[in-house]
């Protein structure tokens, strides 16, 4: 048995998921020259376990066998152990989760994946209980001893078609049909098949949030007209703030419902999710007037200031699922407990968040969810409804100040550019919806953080702790990050933020691009060359990065006139518009690109003294597949050209196509040209 280690290599490590493996006795390497020089030189197995620091499973594995001295004695005599934070390092845990699945196995978190000591990989899989993981080791050891050519012919395999591209895999031919928003409704017809009429989203379990498929049929349903697609969406996201999954006392979406009716959250919640769903809220909030909608962004930014907030204006990634070991402690009350708090108000309360003596959920334990409106459940009860709002949330306030004095979840703390930059836009689209100020201070400050911080000599970097900036950003860190600083110049008309755009898209063509497929590479030709260079096209509960690059483009093609960047844009959805058709699902963001496409953008231009105003009177509105771009006297910006306030008056230009209308002076005016 291995004398237990003090701390392992993992000990100066930024990630909050290394570091809580750097007591362990197994002898974890993080991924880098050390540890792969090691395998070569000794000729082991190299064992690569990824995971993220709000992983519940990956927490249950630790417990059970890397903390266990008799099995980290095996994991150190015949392997040498490399620990890898998936959210710093998506390129590895890309590679090495598509070899997992090219082995026929089901891939999740935390994935355990064997090498060659070249870092081909020959088997892996994700949760092993200890025994059963014990075993393995000892079969793993044994066959590289026995059956080594076995295992490298099998490696080899695997790494050939780790290499193939999914272009190539795919047969995805370059389509030249005409974009038209007609031919999408194969792929409508697609997704309502399996809507959820009776709890909202789609009909599967576990329940997702997918910021991105309710935003492109929200789009949609805008742009077309399409009511049933509209009403499923609004009434999604209904249901999706009624549920446990949304924290009703404190703010902020968990990553999933493990059931149908979005009821029992996993309990994490991931700053990705969060970020999108502002955009999404705030936009359904403009389509349907819910308050409902309103409040979930309210709440959602307050939770993102009070508890996801550094010091620097950078936002945190994640909270954990578990406090003292437990799922969801932090989160769940018993029904006593409440009874005791709020006194003769129980009945009323406990009911509205469907509170059970005996538990709602597990260990006699409750999740406050609702089956109703605040509004609806007033009414039925012959309450004031101003009154119950009052008094609803006088005790949600009491019982978040009481909650804030349990023990806390654990704080992933570093910081992410991709995912600050979603945020950005999720608050500039709340800023849009609402006007408030403080969103967009909030915006402001985030993007400031990412220029001072996470921009050296024109390249991105993706993370960011205890003042250190570390690691070559991705595709996904450049492509939310350019999105985000769009998104500031639609806010602000601060052109700095378009020129910085504008480098950052330039980097992405000179060091991602691949002219044989017309498509990015998610990693630099200046990042570590690892045995594949991958591409990421199908959009997830994060958007592609490649989708997201192709929306930049055209964005940018149209607000800095370069025909090459629409060009582009249109090249990379033509490589896979066979997809968005057949596979929306998975292609949803590309689908709202293939929206933009299919009708002209409004480019909305203003020009005079009240450009401000006139800019977030038209924003306050839904207006699909638009750009609004505006100064008080000059621009630099080629739309501006030729175009100035008429008799000193705010002047509104709408155009399509570089195409203008008649010039006019008032929003209504513009409205009714936009219409």
């Amino acid at each position: 048995m291995s004398e237990p280690l003090e701390s392992n290599h993992l000990i100066n490590s930024t990630s909050p998921y290394l570091l809580q493996h750097a007591h362990n006795p197994v002898e974890w390497y993080p991924w880098g020259e050390e540890a792969l020089n090691k395998a070569k030189e000794e000729d082991k197995v190299i064992l690569v376990s990824i995971g993220y620091s709000s992983c519940h499973w990956c927490h249950v594995m630790e417990r059970e066998s890397f903390e266990n001295d008799s099995i980290a004695a095996i994991m150190n005599q015949h392997f040498v152990n490399i620990k890898v934070d998936r959210e710093e390092r998506p390129d590895i845990d890309q590679i090495y989760m598509d070899a997992v699945q090219t082995m026929g196995i089901n891939g999740g978190w935390p994935l355990n994946v064997f090498l060659t000591p070249d870092q081909k990989p020959f088997y892996g899989g994700t949760y092993f209980p200890p025994e059963r993981w014990a075993r393995l080791l000892e079969s793993i050891a044994r066959s590289f001893e026995e059956k080594r050519e076995d295992i490298e012919k099998a490696a080899d395999g695997f790494v050939n078609s780790l290499n193939r591209s999914d272009v190539d895999r795919l047969r995805l031919e370059f389509d030249v049909s005409p974009f038209d928003v007609d031919t999408l409704e194969q792929a409508i017809e697609k997704l309502s098949s399996k809507f959820d009429k009776e709890n909202g989203g789609f009909n599967r379990a576990p329940k997702f949030p997918l910021p991105s498929d309710w935003l492109f049929l929200l789009e949609y349903a805008m742009i077309t007209g399409d009511s049933d697609a509209l009403e499923h969406v609004h009434f999604t996201l209904d249901k999706m703030a009624m549920g446990g999954i949304y924290d009703q006392l404190g703010g902020g979406f968990a990553r999933y419902s493990v059931d149908g009716r979005w009821f029992a959250p996993h309990f994490e919640k991931m700053l990705y999710d969060n970020g999108q769903l502002l955009t999404l809220y705030s936009r359904a909030f403009k389509s349907s007037g819910n308050e409902s909608f309103k409040e979930v962004v309210y709440q959602t930014v307050e939770w993102l200031k009070n508890e996801m907030l550094n010091a620097e204006g950078g936002f945190y990634s994640a909270l954990d699922a578990d406090s003292e070991g437990e799922e969801g402690k932090f989160y769940v009350w018993k029904a006593e407990q409440l009874r005791e708090l709020t006194g003769e108000d129980f009945e009323w309360y406990g009911d509205f968040y469907n509170v059970k003596s005996g538990g709602n959920w597990e260990n006699g334990n409750n999740i406050l969810h609702k089956s109703q409106s605040a509004s609806s459940f007033a009414g039925n009860r012959n309450i004031d409804p101003a009154e119950f709002d009052k008094k609803l949330k006088e005790w949600n306030r009491t019982l978040l100040n009481i909650r804030n004095n349990r023990i806390r979840p654990g704080l992933d703390d570093k910081v992410l550019t991709g995912w600050n930059a979603m945020v950005i836009t999720g608050l500039v689209e709340a800023y849009k919806a609402f006007g408030d100020e403080s969103f967009l201070d909030l915006a402001t400050r985030n993007g400031d953080f990412i220029r001072q911080n996470q921009l050296k000599d024109g390249q991105l970097l993706r993370t960011y702790k205890d003042g250190q900036s570390r690691i070559n950003a991705y595709l996904e860190d450049y492509a939310f990050t350019i999105r985000a600083f769009i998104s500031l110049y639609e806010a602000t008309f601060d052109e700095e933020w378009l020129r910085e755009a504008g480098k950052l898209t330039e980097a992405v063509i000179s060091n991602f691009y691949d002219d044989s497929e017309k498509l990015f590479f998610y990693t630099s030709e200046h990042s570590e060359k690892l045995i594949a260079r991958k591409k990421e096209l199908f959009d997830n509960v994060i958007p592609s990065s490649n989708s997201q690059m192709a929306i930049n483009l055209h964005l940018l093609g149209l607000i800095l006139d370069k025909k090459e960047y629409t060009q582009l844009s249109e090249d990379m959805l033509r490589q896979v518009t066979q997809l968005v058709k057949q596979e929306p699902s998975y292609m949803s963001h590309w689908a709202s690109l293939y929206l933009m496409k299919s009708n002209p953008t409004a480019e909305i231009v203003i020009v005079g003294p009240e450009y401000k105003e006139f800019a977030s009177d038209i924003s306050y509105r839904y207006i699909p597949n638009s750009i609004v771009m505006a100064t008080e006297v000059e621009s630099s910006l080629p739309l501006f050209e030729g175009r100035s306030a008429r008799k000193g008056e705010t002047t509104v230009y709408v155009c399509y196509n570089k195409a203008c209308k008649l010039p006019v002076t008032t929003v209504a005016d513009a409205i009714k040209q936009l219409e």
